[in-house]
């Protein structure tokens, strides 16, 4: 059976619990961790609170950033392949492969976010 042990510290005529959070490892947020940090704070503020007390937040945003990162590679990836835009591009018409990377970056971000990061 668990048991809580408790103790507390008098301060003037009243008893007051000594309690603390659970340590949480040090993480530094990327874009999609800060993203989905807001949004849980903002939106979901009942899951917010539970992450916060399990010691779990910070776990669960660098799983969601990393998903997040990999799922976006994979995106662009298959949107390079389907559109066939290469390497060599990049030499010959340097304007068009960025725009059509900047544009596969947009697609690929607008994906995982309402898939991943808000949801």
């Amino acid at each position: 059976m668990y048991k809580n042990e408790l103790t507390y510290t008098r301060v003037g005529d009243y008893y007051v619990p000594n309690l603390s959070l659970p340590k949480q490892e040090k993480i530094t947020l990327n874009k999609y961790g800060r993203m989905r940090l807001n949004f849980l704070k903002e939106h979901k503020k009942s899951l917010y609170t539970k992450l916060i007390l399990n010691g779990k937040l910070n776990t669960h945003l660098k799983e969601i950033q990393e998903t997040a990162e990999r799922e976006i590679n994979l995106i662009i990836n298959k949107l390079k392949d389907k559109n066939n835009i290469t390497e060599e591009m990049k030499n010959n018409n340097q304007l068009y492969w960025v725009g059509m990377m900047n544009n596969f970056k947009n697609q690929a971000e607008e994906i995982v976010c309402s898939e991943l990061i808000y949801n």
